[in-house]
This record gives C-alpha cells, sequence and structure tokens, in this order.
C-alpha cells in the first residue's frame, strides 16, 4: 500500500519533470518564427556609503543572465568594479563599487546601463556615511531600540492598576481600546509591509510575500491557541498580544535601523520620543486581560521582553542587514500575528459584554474609539 501511495504521488510530478525538459529541449516556441528579447530587471536591494566611495548590491529578476555594462553617476559615467563579476542571472546579486566622493546630505542619482542599452535609475535622497560594525555603534542601536521598543511597553503596563479600579466597565473599556489600537497596528503593519514588498525584486513577489506571510501565520497561531477547543485568556492571551505587538515592533525597527543607518532620520531624537509616545498604549493593551488575574514577576518581565525587545533586534537588522523581501515578509508574518489577536480579543470583549445580555456597549465603542484615535494622533509624530 505504500508503494502504491508513493507512486501514485511521484509519477505526476515526474513526468512534469519530463515534459519540462523536453519543452527546453526541443524549443517549440522557435517554429513561432518569433525572437522576443530578454526582459531585464535590476534592483537595489542595500546603499553603503563610506570613505572609498559608494557600494550597491543589486538583483537581477530576468529571464535571462544581464551585464552591467557602464554606470552613470550624477550624469557621469564612472568606473566601477562588480563583485562577483560577470554576467548576472535569474536571482543572482552582486556588489557594485564605484570610487565616487559622495557629499553628505546631498542627493545623489545611480544609473545602470546594461549591454543591451537598458538602464536602471537609483536614487540616494541623503548621502550619509553607513554605520560600521563597532561595540559602541552596537550598543547605541540597542539603546536606540530599547527607548522604542521595551521603554514605552514596560510604561504602558503601569496602567494596570487603574484599570483594575475601574471595575466590569473598565474591563470592557480596556479589552475595547486594545481591540482599536491591535486593529491600527494591523493596518500599519500590512501598509508598511506592501510599501516594503514594492521595493524588493520582482521575482520574490513582494506584494503576495506579505499576503502569504499573513495568513500562514494568522492560521498557524489559531490552530495553536484553539487547540485545546477553548479561547485563549488571561495570561494566555496576554502573550498573544505580546508575541502580535513583538512582531509589529520588530517591523518598526527596521524602519528606525534603516533609515538611521541611510541617514533619513534626520529628526533623530524627534522620532524616537515619537515612537516611544506612539507605543505607549501597547503596554495597556497586553494588560487589559490581566486585570482580574493574579501575575508573577517572572511573566511581567517575559510579556515586556516578547513585546519590546524584538524593536532592538529589528534595529540593529535594519542598521547593519537590510534587504527590502525579509522586511515585507517579517511584516507580513507581524500582520497576521496581530490579526489572530484582534479575532481572540474581539471573541474575549463580545463574551463579557454578553454575560450583561446585550450585543454592544457604549464603554466598548468609546474603547475601541479612543483606541484608534490614540494610536492615529501618536503616528502623528513618527511620520516623516
Amino acid at each position: 500500500m505504500k508503494a502504491r501511495f508513493w507512486s501514485s504521488l511521484l509519477l505526476p510530478i515526474v513526468l512534469l519533470g519530463v515534459a519540462i525538459g523536453v519543452f527546453l529541449v526541443s524549443e517549440p516556441l522557435s517554429l513561432l518564427g518569433v525572437s522576443p528579447p530578454p526582459i531585464e530587471q535590476l534592483t537595489v536591494e542595500r546603499t553603503v556609503l563610506d570613505e572609498k566611495g559608494i557600494d550597491l548590491k543589486v538583483r537581477a529578476a530576468g529571464s535571462d543572465p544581464m551585464h552591467i555594462a557602464q554606470v552613470q553617476v550624477d550624469g557621469a559615467y564612472w568606473r566601477f568594479t562588480q563583485e562577483p563579476a560577470g554576467a548576472l542571472a535569474r536571482g543572482e546579486s552582486a556588489w557594485i563599487h564605484l570610487p565616487y566622493h559622495w557629499v553628505k546630505g546631498e542627493l545623489h542619482e545611480v544609473t545602470f546601463v546594461t549591454n543591451t542599452g537598458v538602464t536602471f535609475g537609483h536614487t540616494i535622497e541623503v548621502a550619509e556615511a553607513t554605520p560600521k560594525m563597532s561595540t559602541e555603534q552596537f550598543f547605541g542601536y540597542g539603546l536606540l531600540g530599547l527607548y522604542v521598543g521595551v521603554l514605552p511597553v514596560a510604561l504602558g503596563m503601569l496602567f494596570r492598576p487603574a484599570l483594575q479600579r475601574a471595575g466590569a466597565r473598565g474591563l470592557e473599556f480596556a479589552l475595547a481600546l486594545t481591540l482599536g489600537l491591535l486593529v491600527f497596528l494591523l493596518v500599519d503593519t500590512i501598509d508598511e509591509g506592501l510599501e516594503l514588498g514594492e521595493q524588493a525584486a520582482s521575482l520574490f513577489q513582494g506584494t503576495a510575500l506579505v499576503w502569504l506571510a499573513a495568513l500562514v501565520t494568522f492560521g498557524v497561531l489559531m490552530a495553536v491557541g484553539r487547540r485545546h477547543r477553548e479561547p485563549p485568556r488571561g495570561l494566555a492571551l496576554a502573550r498573544y498580544i505580546a508575541l502580535g505587538i513583538g512582531l509589529h515592533n520588530l517591523g518598526e525597527g527596521l524602519a528606525i535601523g534603516g533609515s538611521f543607518a541611510a541617514g533619513a532620520a534626520a529628526l533623530g531624537t524627534f522620532l524616537v520620543i515619537g515612537f516611544t509616545l506612539h507605543n505607549l498604549t501597547e503596554g495597556i493593551g497586553i494588560v487589559a486581560p490581566l486585570t482580574r488575574e493574579r501575575v508573577r514577576w517572572v511573566a511581567w518581565v517575559g510579556l515586556v521582553a516578547l513585546a519590546g525587545l524584538p524593536a532592538v533586534l529589528g534595529t540593529w537588522i535594519g542598521a547593519y542587514a537590510y534587504a527590502p523581501h525579509w522586511s515585507a515578509l517579517m511584516l507580513g508574518m507581524g500582520a497576521g500575528a496581530i490579526l489572530q489577536v484582534v479575532v481572540e480579543v474581539g471573541d474575549y470583549l463580545r463574551r463579557t459584554i454578553a454575560r450583561e445580555g446585550i450585543l454592544i456597549s457604549i464603554a466598548s465603542v468609546t474603547g475601541f474609539t479612543l483606541g484608534i484615535v490614540v494610536m492615529y494622533a501618536t503616528a502623528y509624530f513618527v511620520q516623516v
């Protein structure tokens, strides 16, 4: 039985491989009498500026191998070296080294010209030296992640005593507030992921990558959370909320690290303060399901770490190893995790209100609206 099962499973796959091989060898398209030109695509994934010049990591995504024949910088042809040298096959990447004396704070235009005459442009909006790995700078970026991730989450969780004293209506309000801020984070995460997906090489299908990562993550977390047929509540629900927020903060850290590394975060201190204020309500969302439970201090530390530390990791990755397709994937996963939490918190809120024999309450509507309004208002400080 096992042999029959595997043979029936593998036979269509083997036949498909044979059919594709015959197609490639026989070249039936030649019978049409047409010879379409190769499709060429080139994406710049990373820009490094230092005292030696400009280094650009490029990735090919065309139908045939492509050759970079010339490079222009600010309208002038410039000598360059490619590592590794030679043609770039579909999906391959290479570093282009340009000994060009860039000007700090200025805009520079780089144009790649292939041997077929096709051009691809790349803009360096604000020229700024790319940070090199050093102990001092490594800890500096880590501290930045702590300020925008761990600190606001921990401060937001200090609102728990106030929520405990608010009674049944206070619990409804807190859960609805959590739901509002999570809905905002969901929309914001998807928006950021799609934006990065469009910047990725076309072969990665960045937009689809975001949606697929979100759906798979949502499905896995829902299956894990409902494996006992009971919806998560209390500390378990708080952990799921912290996980969703943590994945969102990972994406936020990627954006912050990449912006500071590229010199685009011209408002530096203002941005850090803005992100800290913006993320304060995330801590409130985590403690909302815990207003009626006793929680050990170890669990509190774990919740803060789960929600806040990914911002530190994201800041390091964004500063030293940024790539748009990986960032889009992580943000897609973050969106899926947040969607799972939205479903669970929404279900918890529904069950809480149902005990009173009503479908919706003024406290829940007020909390949900306030959650969205607060997140929207504080996002004003981090839009540059």
